[in-house]
């Protein structure tokens, strides 16, 4: 099945062997996505609000690079590393996916630097 990577513009280089997405048969794969800036520094230390804004901006840019909307996401995978965080990320969640909500499941663990506080991984369906 051909695939098609997707790197929005401006893109820093990825921690890991990964890249921000991937199109194949109409459907996007967003990686997971951390609170990092082009140089892979964490942004917005301490702040869960700002830092769940600042992930569903980079999702939101892989997004539409391949040509669709926050409305073709149909599901959310959420990390959190404090339980205390999730009403702060609810709150902007819900900013940025109102009306019908995606699918999505939500777990504590640890991120790959400890300054980050939510990782997010989206699946959405484009019209092909």
């Amino acid at each position: 099945m051909p695939k098609t990577v997707i790197i929005p513009p401006g893109s820093g280089a990825p921690l890991a062997p990964f890249v921000p997405g991937t199109l194949a048969d109409g459907v996007l794969y967003v990686s997971g996505t951390l609170p990092f800036d082009a140089q892979n520094n964490v942004v917005h230390v301490g702040d869960a609000a700002a830092q769940t804004r600042h992930v569903l901006e980079i999702i939101k840019r892989v997004v539409e690079t391949a040509g669709g909307t926050l409305e073709d996401v149909t599901f959310n995978s959420l990390f959190i590393t404090d339980w205390a965080n999730y009403a702060a990320v609810n709150q902007v969640y819900a900013e940025y996916f109102p009306g019908e909500k995606p699918a999505r499941y939500c777990i504590q663990c640890g991120l790959v630097k400890p300054d980050a506080l939510i990782e997010i991984a989206s699946i959405a369906h484009l019209a092909r």
